[in-house]
């Protein structure tokens, strides 16, 4: 390392620092608006006099906006460059948020919250990509599993202020939807001043301006070498690139496991409240919390734990932990309500180690002239499944029952275990390069003894 390298090391760490809790307060705050929406919905569907199928759309409404808005930013990312699109996102969070305070009916939460959720599915796109592509691959892990670690936390501290300002304060739940936009400026005052992503500037054949970057951000030309900066090349991308022969496995892959994993999460969660209460659990503020609580440690394991146990063993063995405790409480009707709070946290606990990798695999498979495009592609499809079944599950309560709809939910657990153990690859410890051109079934299934 020369003399100029080593003197920019603290201006490297002190700047992913600070992209890392830019990227993360992004996430926080997806999990925040997501979140806080599951408190408030049964007082909005009594003060708006909602039917069920009304209550299902706004319980998923964020998630129809995130089909539209993950693809959408995510080709314009690819296209135009991160740091416009890192920049101007949250700002929406801000007025549509506020938003919320004005509504006079259900299906004006509804338009409101569907644009709050194409806002969300930008940050999808973005954060994880601009992260890491600035990050170095010993750490690149921890730090997009810490991304997960902020939404949980998000989703968490938003039930925990819901109850509090709607049961304690007595606020109404307008004022509970617009807290929202305090941590969205947060993070917009935080994402001021960053630069141009240097690989996507690479991508663009602007090597001058991507080794600047390089140079007064990350450590200079010793970096630039370490992290393969000098693997990228000006190559084209688009949706055409995307479902290339080389990519559609890698884009299958990510869509299907993602999917598999917040289907389930979203659909019980959204109505974490309802669902306790039709399991007949006394206190379901508690036991929402609890869980969501749960939630919010597993992403810490996971984020701890990740450079470690490498990938494939924090996917795969999760899926089937989750498959066996949503199917107790399916099968198991009667349960003592310790035991349905139980089984509902050691659910959240692994679906939210897992959930990590969702920030991890997609940008550690895709190459960066289609990394945000098909970031925003495969977290879109798992909103398809997210959204059908968050509208499906009131609809199902009332008409399978709750043990039928738990017994769905642990089959597609089930599902992502057998797809995950098919195609997933071990990229623990490995260049952003290597793992996004090498053939998925050409990678290696073990864990690099450096990572």
């Amino acid at each position: 390392m020369t003399t100029a390298d080593r003197t920019t090391t603290p201006g490297n760490r002190g700047f992913l620092r600070r992209m890392t809790f830019a990227c993360a307060w992004g996430e926080g705050l997806d999990g925040f608006d997501l979140g806080v929406i599951s408190v408030a919905l049964p007082a909005i569907t009594a003060a708006l006099h909602l039917d069920p199928a009304l209550a299902g759309l706004i319980g998923a409404s964020s998630l129809i906006g995130i089909f539209i808005g993950a693809p959408l930013a995510g080709w314009l990312t690819d296209r135009f460059g991160r740091r416009r699109v890192f920049t101007v996102d949250v700002l929406a969070f801000i007025v549509l948020g506020l938003l919320q305070a004005f509504v006079a009916d259900g299906w004006q939460l509804f338009v409101v919250r569907v644009l709050l959720g194409v806002a969300i599915g930008a940050e999808y796109s973005i954060g994880a990509a601009m992260l890491a592509e600035f990050a170095p691959s010993k750490d690149r892990g921890r730090r997009l599993s810490g991304l997960l670690v902020s939404w949980y936390g998000g989703y968490l501290v938003a039930v925990v202020t819901a109850y509090v300002l709607i049961d304690a304060v007595g606020l109404s739940w307008r004022w509970v939807l617009v807290t929202s936009a305090v941590p969205a400026v947060v993070t917009a005052v935080a994402r001021i001043g960053f630069p141009e992503s240097p690989r996507w500037l690479l991508g663009k054949g602007r090597e001058d301006e991507a080794r600047a970057v390089v140079r007064a951000h990350l450590g200079g030309d010793d970096y630039f070498t370490r992290e393969q900066y000098a693997a990228e090349e000006a190559r084209p991308g688009g949706y055409r690139v995307l479902f290339a022969p080389g990519n559609r496995g890698r884009l299958a892959f990510i869509s299907l496991f993602w999917a598999c994993n917040v289907a389930p999460y979203f659909a019980i969660f959204t109505f974490a409240p309802t669902v306790l209460k039709s399991l007949q659990l006394s206190n379901e503020a508690a036991g929402t919390i609890t869980v969501n609580a749960m939630a919010a440690v597993g992403a810490l394991v996971g984020m701890l734990t990740i450079e470690h146990l490498g990938r494939r063993r924090q996917l795969i063995p999760p899926f089937w932990i989750m498959a066996v405790a949503l199917a107790a409480v399916g099968v198991w009707g009667s349960a003592p309500g310790i035991v349905v709070v139980l089984c509902f946290a050691v659910f959240s606990f692994m679906n939210a180690l897992q959930g990590n990798l969702t920030a991890v695999y997609p940008i550690e498979v895709l190459p960066t002239e289609v990394r945000s495009t098909g970031v925003g592609f495969a977290a879109a499809v798992s909103r398809v499944g997210a959204a059908a079944g968050t509208f499906l599950l009131p609809v199902g309560i009332d008409s399978i029952g709750i043990g039928a709809c738990m017994l769905v939910a642990a089959a597609i657990c089930v599902v992502g275990a057998v797809l995950s153990q098919a195609m997933a690859p071990e990229t623990t410890g490995r260049g952003l390069h290597d793992t996004s051109t090498q053939p998925l079934r050409q990678q290696p299934s073990r864990v690099h003894a450096d990572g």
